[in-house]
């Protein structure tokens, strides 16, 4: 993968017309990638579904700080998509890099006036062929039990659930067997 972004139509619905995923490099990303945008709104609404919310990102914890304020750093050795209307980012989800065989899928995040438009099943999508495309045998997530919908999401693309790997109480962890390059995800 070069530095320049690859972009990507994503073939979920025709209602999409306007939307393409791009892919990053977290490395390359900079201030000009709108990212900051949709990475603050994820953890902001993720405190407010908990009962702690925040009025700002200064009061949120402080890894959530660290990928706002310079995401090429939080992100270097992963990958980030973005959805984009036009020049306008939409949403985002960040595939980490590997670790033993596998990636995990982190900060899924759509605008939520363009919610059931198919961008969040695009992204996983786009997540899911690099995944395949980097010969990697397994993508996991977690996600909140209360998420339902982002739950019944990932169910809908494969995702099955597995063991914790985590000490956080109220997330749902969730994986997918990945393809080889060219086909979905496997069906186990």
């Amino acid at each position: 993968m070069t530095g320049r972004p690859e972009r990507s139509r994503p073939p979920e619905r025709p209602e999409q017309s306007g939307i393409s995923v791009i892919r990053r490099p977290g490395r390359d990303l900079s201030d000009r990638d709108g990212l900051a945008v949709l990475l603050t709104a994820y953890p902001l609404q993720t405190q407010a579904e908990k009962g702690e919310a925040v009025a700002d990102a200064g009061g949120l914890p402080e890894r959530y700080r660290a990928e706002i304020l310079d995401p090429g750093t939080a992100f270097a050795t992963d990958v980030v998509l973005l959805a984009l209307r036009g020049d306008a980012p939409v949403g985002c989800l960040v595939v980490t890099a590997p670790v033993d065989g596998r990636s995990e899928i982190k900060r899924l995040w759509t605008d939520p006036a363009l919610r059931g438009l198919g961008i969040a099943s695009s992204l996983v999508g786009a997540a899911l062929a690099h995944a395949a495309e980097s010969g990697l045998s397994t993508v996991r997530l977690s996600v909140w039990n209360w998420r339902t919908g982002a739950i019944a999401l990932y169910e809908r693309l494969g995702f099955t659930v597995t063991d914790p790997w985590d000490e956080r109480d109220r997330l749902v962890y969730l994986q997918s067997t990945v393809s080889p390059a060219g086909r979905g995800p496997e069906q186990e």
